[in-house]
């Protein structure tokens, strides 16, 4: 059991994370003193009873993980994170919220030293813990020996009556219970307070039976008692086949004599009187800002030490165990860096013209099945859609929780079943599943993908998102891609959403034209340093004769046929459209340009030379081709040019006539290039 240390010493460190947290919003005038207040214990047992980390190596793998889910509270974590010795000096605690500080509203990955997730969207932490949770038991699985456990960790997270509230984290929490996650333990700090009243004006259902429900292991404790902490934490260590939620019972504002259990002290400072007044009442030996007691910060220091101690021993642990198990020892310090196994992409599925149309989705089946046996990182799945977003690992196995499989099962892929499995079932949870992507992501080890249809980009873009903004290397793939779905009618075929993900900064947003642009979408993905969306066609598409192009996928756009007297420029499978046309125009005596434009972002980031060549002159005649909304298009269709898209929603019908009733024939392309050369 952790034993506790000086109970003077440790009520004397938790008021040191306090009133560091209000000075800091304070200081801001600015931010949330209220959950620093209330959880200052919890977050006190975790980081200095159970959490293992080294603060002078943040990225060190084997670490446990922490998650501040209730981002709102992040004077927190940064007190937290200064405390315990991280590359957070004191004066970013007091430039809290200032511009280009290390400490902003909400913590943010990769801009923070041991912040390991972007967090402030409730719920979207609460997923990622799930997807970190998630990873640890499968690379686990996969590179654990007897006697050697070099991948052994858990997954803590602070979440509050918000994060349970929202869809995201019921959706996490479902299947995190189904799988039976035993190292994920989350503190639920229940203070019943929330921005704009008590939680009881809206929220009043039971969440331990809710949880209980779901396949949780649940405790109920007073989150103000360290000792209660503590050995709830414990017993949810002990429970080893299902993720843990401790109803943690807190008062927000603790301390504050006038703002204490009140949802003033939610979103706003203290005040600087009531700073001083809850200072006085937590017996604070000083009223100056940031003042830090030395033994208080002595003995959080201890971490240190302490962090270091426990990488030296991983790393001489992880050198036995190279020497015992070479080959896959050398396949993990790989995937832990991020880098590719050599010769990974040798082949890659290709095409050839003349052979039969295939649809862009089945061609990405044929590109995954043909490398993911030599990238073992990858790891993913489909949100209940394998059968049409073709996006499983044949035979990798399913990742399940291990000895759950029935006696009657559907849908399993062959291979192992159980944490080592390589394809997760999603459920019908796509929220869920692109929050805890990116969880998977920022753990480190492994590349995730998830697929579903391109309509539904939409109940995930929140995820979508935060993957941009943070730079997580998710894959999203979504299929189904225009209103040539057909028979399922406007409620599935996507008009918007492929302009919307053009507009999220930092995505990649791919949509190939064919089986080998399908490749060349994929060969990018798996490279790049960020996330990609790869938009499929649900049809099939002939394979594109690319003899004469200038230029290739690669490079976002290219010119697939020359031609002078006018410019066709589509993407995904309205390129194969503008080819057909052009050879309709050439019987006239018209010759056409050909422009395969699949990604706008990696397109912008080409030369402008090379953008021109590819282009033609700026003032020539151009028509644009996209089965989606025009906006946006006008920045290749020039002033002298025309864009033929989707700006209304789609039909019910089958999905060649749908496109033939809006439009897409190479004859309408045909009359709209004649219109505008006339």
């Amino acid at each position: 059991m952790a034993v506790a240390t000086d109970r003077q010493l440790e009520t004397l460190a938790i008021n040191t994370i306090r009133t560091l947290s209000i000075d800091a919003v304070q200081a801001a005038n600015s931010g949330h003193p209220g959950l620093p207040l209330g959880a200052a214990a919890m977050g006190y047992v975790i980081f200095q009873d159970f959490l293992k980390h080294n603060p002078r190596n943040p990225h060190w793998f084997d670490r446990d993980r922490f998650v501040l889910s209730a981002g709102h509270g992040s004077a927190l974590i940064y007190s937290l994170l200064h405390l315990t010795g991280y590359d957070l000096p004191i004066e970013e605690i007091k430039a809290f919220r200032q511009l280009e500080s290390k400490t902003p509203g909400h913590p943010e990955a990769r801009h923070t030293p041991g912040i390991e997730v972007t967090t402030g969207p409730l719920g979207q932490g609460f997923a990622n813990g799930l997807g970190l949770a998630m990873a640890e038991a499968h690379l686990a699985a996969r590179y654990n020996q007897p006697g050697h456990e070099i991948i052994d960790h858990y997954t803590y997270a602070i979440v509050s009556d918000g994060d349970v509230m929202e869809g995201v984290a019921m959706e996490a929490a479902s299947l995190a219970g189904h799988l039976k996650l035993g190292k994920m333990i989350y503190l639920y700090d229940q203070n019943q307070i929330t921005l704009a009243g008590s939680a009881n004006v809206s929220f009043s259902e039971d969440v331990p039976k809710r949880f209980e429900a779901m396949g949780w292991h649940v405790q109920s404790i007073d989150g103000l008692d360290p000792d209660a902490v503590r050995a709830a934490i414990e017993a949810a260590q002990a429970v080893t086949d299902q993720p843990s939620l401790i109803c943690c019972h807190t008062v927000i504002g603790f301390g504050s004599p006038a703002k204490a259990n009140s949802f003033s002290s939610h979103g706003s400072p203290l005040g600087p009187d009531e700073v001083i007044a809850t200072k006085r009442n937590l017996g604070w030996p000083s009223e100056e800002p940031f003042f830090l007691p030395d033994e208080a910060v002595t003995h959080f220091r201890d971490a240190i030490g302490k962090g270091s101690r426990l990488e030296a021993d991983w790393n001489d642990r992880f050198t036995t165990y190279a020497a015992a198990f070479p080959e896959l020892a050398v396949e993990l310090q790989l995937a832990i860096e991020g880098k590719l196994p050599r010769g990974w992409d040798s082949d890659l599925a290709s095409w050839q013209p003349g052979d039969k149309p295939v649809a862009t989705r089945k061609a990405s089946e044929a590109v995954i099945q043909s490398f993911f046996e030599k990238v073992p990182s990858l790891f993913g799945g489909s949100a209940d859609l394998n059968p049409s977003t073709n996006s499983v690992m044949k035979g990798a196995g399913d990742f399940e929780a291990p000895g759950s499989k029935p006696d009657f099962v559907q849908g399993a892929v062959g291979g192992e079943w159980g944490y080592g499995g390589r394809n997760i079932h999603w459920g019908i949870r796509e929220h869920a599943m692109g929050s805890a992507a990116n969880g998977i992501a920022a753990h480190g080890g492994l590349i995730p993908y998830t697929a579903t249809f391109h309509v539904f980009s939409d109940y995930m873009r929140p995820a979508v998102r935060l993957a941009a903004l943070t730079g997580y290397k998710t894959i999203f793939i979504f299929t189904h891609d225009s209103i040539a779905v057909g028979e399922d009618g406007p409620t599935h075929e996507p008009v918007e959403q492929t302009m919307s993900l053009r507009l999220i900064p930092n995505l990649s947003v791919i949509r190939p034209a064919d089986g080998n642009e399908t490749a060349a979408a994929w060969k990018r993905a798996v490279e790049r340093e960020g996330p990609t969306a790869l938009i499929l066609s649900r049809q099939d598409l002939p394979i594109l004769d690319q003899s004469d192009a200038q230029g290739d996928a690669s490079k976002g756009g290219y010119l697939l046929a020359d031609g002078s007297d006018i410019t066709l420029i589509a993407s995904g499978s309205e390129v194969s459209l503008a080819v057909e046309a052009r050879a309709k125009l050439a019987e006239r005596g018209i010759s056409a340009r050909v422009v395969s434009l699949p990604s706008w972002d990696i397109f912008e980031a080409q030369e402008p030379a090379y953008r021109e060549a590819v282009l033609g002159p700026a003032g020539a005649p151009r028509v644009t081709i996209e089965a989606g909304v025009t906006l946006g298009w006008e920045r290749y269709a020039g002033a002298n040019g025309v864009s033929i898209g989707v700006d209304r929603y789609g039909a019910s019908g089958p999905g060649k006539l749908v496109l033939e009733t809006y439009g897409f024939t190479a004859e309408n392309v045909v009359n709209t290039a004649l219109a505008l050369l006339s």
